[in-house]
């Protein structure tokens, strides 16, 4: 366990208000961490300032330039060093047909899921290079990266594209001894996709086959991933991605009936989430 102990070290979260971000953030704090949260909602964000006294939690939207250049030097202002960047921010925010989007939507779309991702690495690079070697990036992706998803075209597409970007700073930061590795969920029980709401009552009886290892993902699910690639145990991981699929990536399609046995036929007539088109 000394290898999780992240006492002495700093940790930024974006989006850590709520949801996956919120149980990373609390989860390096109670490794030891001096953590800080990057958060738009102000409800959210006051809410863990409450809960986490200590922790610097700062009023950003990532999206925009101005924000994230704050965020950096309220950082360096604060801890001086940055040893664990979880980029955690991402929405799949107009679920539609491809053809369907307008410029401004997939304008939007390909912002909040990667161009800000490469705005606050970059910002926080220098950071990182403080605390190096030994310092990290984690990014929080999505199963979709990994295989095609209709109606979040540009979505899927912009997670892919930072699993690239992964893979090649991979290599430019390797020689400073800083690594870079994904978490890729699938869907996972949040506000942001309340599977309560997104899972229509009809078709719930059967959720336990849809997934092999029986339910879907919980935001402590993906922080404990986060956390391994940022400590020592993952010291010699960089540029690569875990899966935090409850094994979907591998069933490739593959559920159980309602009786046990497994099939590739689809059983679930309509929408088995409440995604249109």
């Amino acid at each position: 366990m000394s290898a999780l102990d992240f006492s002495g070290k700093t940790v930024l979260v974006t989006g850590g208000g709520g949801g996956i971000g919120r149980a990373c953030a609390e989860a390096f704090a109670k490794a030891g961490a001096s953590v800080a949260i990057a958060e738009i909602d102000e409800a959210l964000r006051a809410d863990f300032a409450a809960a986490h006294p200590d922790a610097l939690a700062v009023r950003c939207d990532v999206t925009k330039a101005a924000d994230v250049r704050a965020l950096a030097d309220q950082f360096r202002d604060r801890f001086s060093r940055l040893d664990v960047l979880v980029n955690n921010v991402g929405h799949f925010l107009h679920a539609k047909p491809f053809d369907a989007l307008s410029e401004e939507e997939v304008d939007q779309v390909v912002e909040i899921n990667f161009g800000q991702v490469m705005r606050v690495t970059r910002a926080m690079l220098p950071l990182l290079r403080a605390a190096a070697p030994g310092s990290s990036i984690v990014n929080v992706t999505s199963i979709e990266a990994y295989r095609g998803i209709p109606n979040c075209a540009v979505y899927g597409a912009c997670k892919a594209a930072v699993a690239g970007l992964t893979k090649c700073l991979a290599l430019e930061l390797a020689p400073e001894g800083i690594r870079i590795n994904d978490v890729a969920p699938e869907t996972t029980d949040t506000p942001q996709v309340a599977l309560d709401y997104m899972i229509p009552p009809e078709n719930r009886v059967h959720m336990d086959k849809w997934i092999p290892l029986g339910r879907f993902g919980r935001p402590d699910d993906i922080a404990g991933a986060a956390l391994y690639l940022a400590s020592p145990l993952a010291a010699w991981v960089t540029g690569t991605a875990i899966h935090v699929d409850g094994g979907a990536l591998a069933a490739a399609g593959w559920t159980r009936t309602p009786e046990g046995q497994w099939t590739v036929v689809p059983m679930v007539s309509g929408n088995g989430l409440r995604i249109p088109g």
